[in-house]
């Protein structure tokens, strides 16, 4: 079943061929805005002629320090009366990136929120639990005006205060959440806490999660956990927030929405486009945003788009979950390293919990990584046999992922911070 139809399973030829139409108006739209403007005549460009979704390729690069550096109307095409909304980032270390929208974006948005909800099986007689923050976070709002557009019942329930989530589940019946990854696995805790089982004693039947990335291996924790399917969403800010790719049923990679985003992956060394299949950087074009269009935005993000078709029917090409972020990577002792990879490997041990920490630190002079990992209760027991097989497994385990050799240190359920909001992971003190 589809939210639309027509638009979602339209033959590639036509998808292209609106791509081209909508990339035409959307680059007569930036040109509006002081950025683009100085931009495309500096640069000898004529964006209102192209015929080709690979004419895009003639166009520069769009990257997030352009948005802090023409902060805060550069970007804008429209007078500001008809601006209704901006979302941003915190900008607690200089100008935030922000994002604005008229009445037309607003409601563009949430009819692709709406879409992504449907896609991966939430229906009009749901009750829907928003676990996630409001106000200038694109997560909170993005999701509430696609559940209410959907016609789902809605619980703007914001993040945080786990004893009143469940309070609410249980009272309303949700049916169906969206949180972030490591709040769910801290919410599974509460449960066990209370002494519930949110299998038992809810009405769940899906899981919404996305915001952060995280590895397969976690999202099928969460789906233990609960007893649910827990469905990827894709978004960022620069792109209106989330609602840009979402999963089906089969949950074999995220179709990212192409009536409404040209997508390009390159290399990121080269920013040459790399071949479907292929990991590389993510870059996207806004087709139906009106007042801040964005073009080849460079998101930082690595995935890849998945070949093949959809066994769904749907016609917009997957991307695949996010492995990390290129500004994400950091360097030890010649070695590149995701967070993500030393997650994965976490992830595969039973007796590891839900929560780890990553410090790199400087030791007599030489760049050291410690991994600060939390153990499941049962497995905390004092059993200093069991503890050191463990520490010297997972130190191993994660040498061999990412060749440089850890520091393990296994600590209590619950011991290491929670940071509001994202998951903080890694804390770099090395001395420069």
């Amino acid at each position: 079943m589809y939210w639309e139809k027509e638009l979602e399973t339209l033959p590639e030829k036509e998808l292209r061929q609106l791509q081209v139409n909508r990339l035409n108006i959307t680059l007569a739209h930036a040109r509006r805005s002081p950025f683009y403007g100085e931009l495309f005549g500096r640069n000898g460009n004529h964006p209102e002629s192209v015929n080709d979704v690979k004419g895009i390729e003639s166009l520069p690069f769009t990257v997030k320090q352009q948005l802090r550096d023409h902060f805060p109307y550069g970007f804008l095409t429209l007078p500001q009366k008809e601006i209704i909304r901006l979302h941003s980032s915190s900008g607690t270390t200089g100008n935030p990136t922000v994002i604005f929208h008229n009445r037309h974006d607003i409601d563009s948005w949430a009819n692709l929120m709406a879409r992504s909800l449907f896609c991966a099986g939430v229906r009009d007689t749901d009750v829907f639990q928003n676990i996630v923050g409001y106000g200038l976070f694109t997560g909170g709002l993005g999701f509430q005006y696609g559940i209410e557009k959907l016609g789902a019942l809605s619980i703007p329930a914001g993040a945080g205060n786990s004893l009143r989530q469940i309070k609410l589940m249980r009272d309303y019946g949700t049916t169906a959440i969206h949180a972030i990854p490591s709040y769910l696995t801290r919410l599974y805790d509460v449960f066990r806490e209370e002494h519930l089982n949110p299998q038992k004693d809810t009405r769940l039947r899906l899981l919404c999660i996305g915001a952060e990335p995280h590895t397969e291996e976690q999202r099928q924790r969460i789906q233990e956990m609960f007893g649910v399917k827990a469905y990827n969403s894709f978004g960022l800010s620069e792109m209106n927030g989330p609602g840009v790719a979402f999963e089906c049923e089969y949950q074999n990679g995220l179709h990212i929405w192409e009536d409404a985003f040209l997508v390009e992956i390159v290399n990121p060394d080269t920013l040459q486009p790399v071949p479907d299949g292929e990991f590389g950087e993510l870059v996207m074009t806004t087709l139906d945003r009106q007042a801040n269009p964005l073009i080849r935005y460079r998101t930082r993000d690595i995935t890849r788009i998945i070949p093949g078709a959809c066994p769904c029917g749907r016609t917009h090409r997957r991307i695949d979950r996010i492995t990390g972020r290129t500004d994400d990577m950091f360097i030890l002792k010649g070695c590149n390293i995701f967070p993500m990879q030393i997650e994965g490997v976490l992830m595969k041990i039973p007796e590891v919990g839900t929560d780890y920490r990553i410090t790199l630190e400087t030791v007599s002079d030489q760049d050291t990584m410690v991994i600060d990992v939390e153990i499941k209760k049962d497995c905390f027991r004092g059993d200093l046999a069991f503890l050191d097989k463990l520490q010297k497994r997972l130190t191993h385990l994660i040498r061999d992922e990412v060749l440089v050799t850890p520091v393990i240190r296994l600590v209590e359920p619950g011991s290491l911070p929670k940071a509001e909001g994202k998951a903080v992971r890694v804390y770099d003190t090395r001395k420069r």
